[in-house]
């Protein structure tokens, strides 16, 4: 009986200027197997479908638990988390290529920095500095607890700007997460106090008014975030704000 073998298409690059090419490989299967421990495997081994030795494939993981978005790739077409694509899943050959939406690094590895300035760019965070104790923090209502601990599952993996038609190289729209994120942190008691300033941050250039609703992205989120009732939300809330700010300063002392 011939041995069962893994058919693997691999678009690779040596680096951001060079040219893109298509490499071969196929490695002996194991049951369980995921599409990282097949990248493992190719490195522990680095020798193409034609017998000719290469150079390892080069992607990023971390967590191997699909909680730090790392091994975000193009698997069979669809972007997703590579820890958690079993191989038994796909048909052969698997086709593997880097998210095109970022800049390529090498192989598989892309630089997701245009994710994580958009969060420093909407202040993705609660202003506590840490110098002092605080004692214990202000209680959330039950309801507003639930929807804040789905929001908080967001792994800045970049599949939802990987999917979306108007996250592109002619376009500056930040995409579903930092907005989402906005949501999340505009809903904490503490992170409530620079509300004004991430809204104003998601009014300018590429902000929420540039999503065209497509829906792509909550269809791919890997973690099930709400992402469209999110931007709905944050389109709300800012029209909310264009008007309170237009129109008077009472909401200054609210």
């Amino acid at each position: 009986m011939a041995k069962e073998t893994i058919k693997l298409k691999i678009k690779r690059q040596e680096n951001p200027e060079s040219q893109s090419y298509w490499e071969d490989f196929e490695i002996p299967y194991r049951p369980n197997m995921n599409v990282i421990s097949a990248l493992m495997e190719i490195q522990r081994n680095p020798v193409n479908a034609k017998g000719e030795k290469t150079t390892p494939v080069t992607w990023d993981m971390s967590c191997l638990e699909e909680v730090c978005g790392a091994c975000s790739m193009v698997i069979n077409g669809n972007a997703r988390q590579s820890c958690t694509a079993l191989i038994d899943q796909y048909t052969q050959p698997i086709t593997l290529e880097p998210m095109s939406t970022f800049p390529i690094v090498r192989d598989l590895q892309v630089d997701r920095s245009r994710m994580f300035d958009s969060l420093k760019r909407v202040k993705a965070w609660v202003p506590i500095d840490g110098t002092y104790d605080l004692g214990a923090g202000p209680r959330m209502p039950e309801k507003q607890r639930q929807a804040a601990y789905e929001l908080s599952k967001c792994m800045t993996c970049g599949v939802c700007l990987e999917v979306c038609p108007n996250v592109n190289d002619k376009s500056d729209f930040i995409g579903a997460a930092p907005i989402s994120q906005v949501r999340l942190f505009n809903l904490h008691p503490t992170g409530r106090m620079n509300k004004d300033e991430r809204l104003d941050a998601l009014m300018g250039k590429g902000g929420v008014s540039e999503c065209g609703m497509a829906q792509n992205c909550v269809k791919a989120c890997p973690k099930g975030i709400p992402l469209t009732t999110s931007i709905a939300s944050m389109q709300r809330e800012t029209t909310f704000h264009m008007f309170k700010s237009f129109f008077g300063s009472d909401h200054e002392v609210e």
